[in-house]
Parts: structure tokens; C-alpha cells; sequence
């Protein structure tokens, strides 16, 4: 193979990349994701963790309380984040439901040292946003009445109580997992995941708009033009991924080891991209190739997942700065694995272009 010819094809194709739109959404949608990411920090973490937006809600919710004067009624009225109204509860229920009330209390005519349990009711909206601040507001109020509850019922007691004293840690666990364990790694991957569905389009599209008879007329060989579109679609890799680190660095994300991560980042997406090529080779149809590599990207996926060093760990461990070795043995398997897949991609164009050849 002639590196000048391989620099031809790969030029070939970054010009053709402004005619795929799907690919230009893509990395659009990774850019607004990259850009913004302080901001959907916050907005995504609340989807598996409501209760970490409570502390950004500084409003008063109006809730309805149904039952007798208590404690738990002494408490939700000194609270700064509520507003209680006292009235019956089908008129509270109602209330809820017009959304004139966040949540309804009911609280049984139970007395603090009765025998029986007291059992409070909560009458809230569901899938709602709001719903989970108040309840997490409201958790607070119901552990503390819940405690005096058990103060004035301690006389029950028939063993000692021991008291376990667990050391409060600092807040922000939740965003460290998101923006470390989540973030990252789906954008620096992506590009890989890009360019190895794009090199699918790039081979097959020769050979349905007949156009690769055109490029076999010139000097230029079939397993160079092969060559050619996986070193364009490569390229893309480190461009977009290093973009996107840079743009979480702006945003004030601290990333250490940004360029062990690129380096991981490349050998992995090569091993895509060859796969993808080889697919594309053996169907030569767009449709059938994109199906058969996506089920199996999804198998890959899941397999390198349920390996106790995957890249995905890799890229968290090396962004808090925390990987050992085991990255540099990633890297030589990874390696290993790119031999074998770069053999089987030239012995496979070789055959290909033979049989071109002589038909």
C-alpha cells in the first residue's frame, strides 16, 4: 500500500462527511452535550436521584394537613418550606388533585402513647418533580416526629439500644458518579461508536452507486481504498473526543490523564471500526450491514462490560487519576486484538479485490 494513496482516499472522504447529515447530528448532539454539561449535570442526575435538586428548591410549598393538633403539625408550621392549611380531607384531596396542593397529611386520631402504631398517610402526585422535593423535605419532618414517637414510647423497650455513630460525608456523591462514571465515558466513546457505523456507509455507498469501479480506474488499489476510508473514520476519533474533553475542562470538570484517555480511546474505537469494515465488506448493502454490526456492537459491548478491567471502568479510573497498571494491560490486549482484526480486514480486501479481478 502507497501512504500517498491512502492520504487521497481519507481526504476523499472528510470532504464527503458534510453531505452526512446523520453523522453532522450526531456530533451536534454531542457538542450541546460537551457544552452544556454543568447544566444537564443537574437535569439528568435528578432522573435516577430526585431528592439531589431538594437543596436547590428555596420555595414554599402549600400542603394540606387532615387531623388532629400534633407534633408533626407543631413541626411542618416552623418549617421555612411549607405552608399548611388544617381542613378535611376530601376537600384536601381535591385540592391535590386541582394541583392547588403540593401534598396531604393525614394523621389518625392515634395518641403519641397509645398501643397501636401510628400510621401517618401521604397523599402526593405521581411522576411528578415536585412531588419528589416535597417528599424529600417531607422526609426530614417524619423521621424527627418519628423519633419522638419512640422517645415517648422507650418505656417498651426490653434491650438496650445501641447507637451507631457513622461519620457524615460531604454531598456531591451523586454528580462525582454522573459527570465521572457516566459523562465522560459516553462522550468519549461516541465518536467511536460514530465512526465505525459512518465507515459502514463509506464502503458500501461505492458499491451502491456504482461507483467503485470509477475509483479501481485509477492507480489506486481496492484494499488502499479499504484502508483509506477506516484511517478517515479513525481520525475522527481523537478530533472529536479530545474536543469534548476540552469543552468538559472548560466547564469546570477536572480530568486528569486526558491523554492516556485518548490513546485508550483510539486503540478501542479501531477495534470497532475494523469490525465494522469487515462487516460492510461481507454484505455490501447498507441496511443488512448496519443491523448485522449493531447486534453485534451490542454483544461486544455487554462482553467487555463483564470483564473486571473494561474500557468504560478504564476512562473513570484515568479521569480521577486512580488507574495502575492494569490500563497498560488493557492497552496490550487491546493491541493484540487490532493484529488480529487488521490481518483478517487485509486478507479479506485482498480476496475481494482478486475476485473483482477475475469476473
Amino acid at each position: 500500500m502507497k501512504t500517498n494513496h491512502l492520504t487521497i482516499i481519507a481526504k476523499k472522504e472528510f470532504r464527503g462527511l458534510l453531505n452526512e447529515k446523520t453523522i453532522l447530528l450526531a456530533i451536534l448532539l454531542q457538542l450541546f452535550i460537551a457544552l452544556f454539561s454543568s447544566f444537564l449535570m443537574v437535569g439528568l442526575t435528578s432522573m435516577y436521584d430526585p431528592s439531589s435538586l431538594s437543596k436547590y428548591s428555596h420555595s414554599r410549598y402549600s400542603i394540606g394537613y387532615v387531623g388532629n393538633e400534633s407534633q408533626l403539625l407543631t413541626s411542618l408550621k416552623t418549617s421555612p418550606d411549607f405552608r399548611v392549611y388544617e381542613m378535611d380531607l376530601s376537600t384536601a384531596v381535591a385540592a391535590l388533585g386541582q394541583r392547588k396542593l403540593a401534598a396531604v397529611i393525614y394523621v389518625p386520631d392515634t395518641r403519641p402513647d397509645a398501643q397501636d402504631p401510628v400510621k401517618i398517610t401521604l397523599y402526593s402526585l405521581q411522576n411528578d418533580l415536585q412531588t419528589a422535593i416535597v417528599d424529600v423535605k417531607l422526609k426530614d419532618i417524619f423521621l424527627k416526629y418519628e423519633q419522638e414517637l419512640r422517645n415517648i414510647r422507650s418505656d417498651r423497650l426490653h434491650e438496650d439500644v445501641i447507637e451507631l455513630h457513622i461519620q457524615k460525608t460531604s454531598g456531591g456523591g451523586d454528580f462525582f458518579e454522573f459527570v465521572y462514571g457516566l459523562l465522560i465515558p459516553l462522550l468519549v466513546f461516541m465518536p467511536a461508536i460514530i465512526a465505525s457505523a459512518l465507515v459502514i456507509d463509506l464502503i458500501t455507498e461505492e458499491y451502491q452507486h456504482d461507483t467503485l469501479e470509477t475509483l479501481l480506474s485509477t492507480p489506486i488499489t481496492f484494499v488502499e481504498i479499504v484502508w483509506g476510508k477506516v484511517l478517515a473514520c479513525e481520525l475522527i476519533v481523537p478530533i472529536q473526543a479530545g474536543a469534548w474533553l476540552l469543552l468538559l475542562m472548560l466547564n469546570g470538570i477536572a480530568i486528569k490523564n486526558a491523554i492516556l484517555i485518548l490513546l485508550q480511546v483510539l486503540v478501542s474505537s479501531l477495534i470497532l471500526i475494523l469490525l465494522a469494515t469487515l462487516t460492510a465488506l461481507h454484505y455490501r448493502e447498507r441496511t443488512a450491514a448496519q443491523f448485522i454490526f449493531s447486534t453485534a456492537l451490542v454483544i461486544v459491548i455487554l462482553f467487555s462490560l463483564a470483564l473486571p478491567v473494561n474500557p468504560l471502568n478504564l476512562i473513570t479510573r484515568l479521569a480521577v487519576g486512580t488507574a495502575g497498571m492494569e490500563q497498560w494491560l488493557l492497552l496490550g490486549g487491546t493491541i493484540l486484538v487490532i493484529f488480529v482484526l487488521a490481518f483478517l480486514t487485509q486478507w479479506y480486501s485482498e480476496k475481494i479485490s482478486k475476485t473483482q479481478k477475475t469476473s
